[in-house]
Order: C-alpha cells, then structure tokens, then sequence
C-alpha cells in the first residue's frame, strides 16, 4: 500500500509518498503562511506524486474521543473542527489541508492520526489537574500532552535498535525541536509525559516558555497595560530561548555561549536544567529506564544538548561514549560501553508513523521500519 502522508504546520507542509515497504518514493516542502497553503500549489504538488492508494494526515489534536486514528469523513472533519479552541495554531489549518487533499483526490480513503492519541493511556494520576471538578468535566480539562506520532515511533525505533521486545523496556523518549516534549513509555505505553492541556506546558522551547508558575501571569494579566491576547501570544511567541538569547536556533545559542555571550550561557542553562528535571520525572514515572532517546531537530544534531543533559544524569544510570555523540552515524547507541541505561539517537520519522498507522486501520500489515531509515 502506496501512503501520501500530509504533515500540516503552524509554517509549512510537508509530503511524503512512502512505498509498501516504507521507502520515500517522492516527498515536496511547502510554505504555510499562519497555518494557510495555497490550494493551487498543493495541486500542483500532488499532481507531483505518484499516486497514493491512502492518505495519512497528521492531526494535532483528537479531545477525548478520538484515542486511535480513523477514517476520516464530514462528521469526523466536523468534530475535529469543533476542538479548534483546543489546538488554534493547528487544527484549523490541517482541516483546511484534509479538505483541499480530499478535493485533489476524491475517492482516496484518509485517515487521521493524532499527536494526543498515543497519550490517551496516561493513567489518572498523570493526566489529571487539581482543579474543581465541574470545571474538569464541563471544558474536558486534563493533560492531553503532544508529540505523540514522534514518542511512539521513537520508543519503537529503541526497540528494534536495542533487539528487545518494546513491552520489555522502560524508554524516556525526548522530542526536542521547536516544540519539545518528553514521554515516559512503558511497554510501548505512555504513562507520563510534559505536555499538558496545551503545548505550553513542560521544557523551555525556541520560542514557547514552557512551565510558568499560573500565579504570576495572573499577576500580569492584573496590569491594565497587559491584553490576554498580547500574554497568549507572547507566551507563543515571544518567549523560550528567544526570549534568553536572542535567537531560537539551538546551534546559535550554543555558538554564542561559547563565544562568551552571558545571555547565551544563561539560555543553555535553563533549557537544559529544565531537560534534566523532565528526564528524570519520567525515570520515576517508570520506576526506572532502560533507554533515553533522543530525537527531533535539537535532539537529534546538538551534541552539546545531549552531553550537557546526560552529564546531571549519572545517578540514573546514563553515561555517553563522547565519540559516539559527538557524530553518531544515523539511529545509534551513544551509550557508553559500560553504561546500565542505553541512549540513542532517533531520526525523528512521523511520516512511518502515520503510514503505520494508515496501514493497520486499513487492514493492511504495516511495512517493517527498514534499518537506518
């Protein structure tokens, strides 16, 4: 079975036609002003592509009813739509793409698969806020958490690098990029993770600020000169390692602390004593590890990031091998030798998710993850 997957961003959209065996048949990049693809282009890159016997979309959120992909249809794409409030920068803009796709090619099945519903098995005491119970019933308020097509295809991807059943292991999966999240994952089961009720909550990001303590933005909001709408977005946008740097990129950052730029040095810091504290949160969410995965942009490419965390995690088993890290060769151990907890690097791959994913709903077994893929 031949999958177009459709990743929909806040920024850009991403295609891949992926074969029956997971190889990357044709793939297009396109721009997503606030969320908005031009439709004309998107059916000129469809036109692109070979043709596809499914299609795979990637939806942010799915509430508390969808906790598995589904086909995707009108009464679906309306219940999606009626949990915008919930996603604002997302989930309008991957409907408006799910409708233009379905226009470029009618009669294609489609299927949904969302970054919440590998969350949907955090057990109450994880998923649960302190807060009176007729407002957690009537807004549905509770820890959905994100990144969850990453988290599950990472600690997957441990599985298989490590030789070990995924229900034998106790993965910590960090998906650090733009937006960074951890997942504690249990046999192949989420069971804590750092996102909560919005992408906002947990690790200082490029440009999100992560954890706040809610009395002090009630403190702002107090401040007649301070909008809701300017907080929200400056919360969004404004905030993170922009907001202590000066740039969002993690490789500036890095480059300035080491050039002796005191705001740099401070970003770094911060950034990774919150990694840290979130690692190690999940560790006892498990009652230990047996791997720590990074993944993601950040994740993936800084070294720096990966040494600078695992050095304050020694207690816990994780040890790097400074070589391996330093240029590890694709998805590999950089775990030292000798180290009881195995770290790996993951080539972060939502795209095998969601066709993993298509495929099993489908009724088609999914393709094996191909080595080094």
């Amino acid at each position: 079975m031949r999958v177009l997957v459709v990743n929909a961003g806040s920024s850009s959209l991403k295609l891949r036609l992926l074969d029956g065996g997971d190889a990357v048949l044709a793939s297009r990049d396109l721009a997503a002003r606030h969320g908005a693809v031009d439709e004309a282009e998107l059916g000129e890159a469809l036109a692109a592509l070979a043709a596809a016997d499914a299609v795979g979309h990637r939806i942010v959120h799915g509430g508390t009813r969808f906790r598995a992909p589904v086909r995707l249809d009108a009464a679906v794409a309306a219940e999606l739509a009626e949990l915008g409030d919930l996603a604002p920068l997302h989930q309008a803009a991957s409907l408006a793409v799910v409708a233009s796709v379905g226009r470029t090619l009618p009669g294609v099945p489609a299927v949904a698969c969302f970054d919440t519903a590998f969350h949907a098995t955090l057990p109450p005491a994880a998923a649960t806020y302190a807060l009176p119970a007729a407002w957690r019933e009537r807004w549905a308020l509770r820890r959905y958490g994100f990144h969850g097509l990453s988290h599950g295809y990472a600690a997957r991807r441990a599985a298989e690098l490590l030789d070990r059943p995924i229900d034998s292991l106790r993965v910590v999966t960090c998906h650090l990029g733009a937006g960074a999240s951890l997942a504690a994952v249990r046999e192949g089961v989420s069971v804590d993770t750092t996102m909560g009720f919005t992408p906002l909550e947990g690790l200082v990001m490029a440009t999100r600020s992560g954890s706040v303590d809610p009395g002090l933005l009630l403190w702002l909001l107090e401040r007649e000169e301070l909008a809701e709408r300017e907080l929200a977005e400056a919360l969004e946008r404004r905030s993170g390692l922009l907001a202590l740097a000066g740039t969002a990129d993690m490789a500036e950052v890095v480059a300035r602390a080491e050039a002796g730029k005191e705001e740099a040095r401070l970003a770094f810091d911060v950034y990774v004593h919150r990694l840290r504290a979130g690692i190690a949160a999940m560790c006892v969410a498990m009652g230990g590890m047996d791997a720590l995965v990074f993944t993601g942009g950040v994740g993936e490419h800084s070294p720096e990031v990966r040494a600078a965390a695992s050095s304050g995690l020694g207690l816990l088993g994780v040890e790097l091998d400074q070589a391996r890290n330093e240029a590890p060769r694709g998805d590999e151990d950089i775990g030292a030798a000798d180290a009881s907890v195995r770290t790996l690097v993951v080539t972060s791959r939502e795209d095998l998710e969601i066709a993993r994913q298509v495929r099993g709903l489908l009724g088609e077994r999914s393709a094996p993850t191909r080595v080094g893929s």
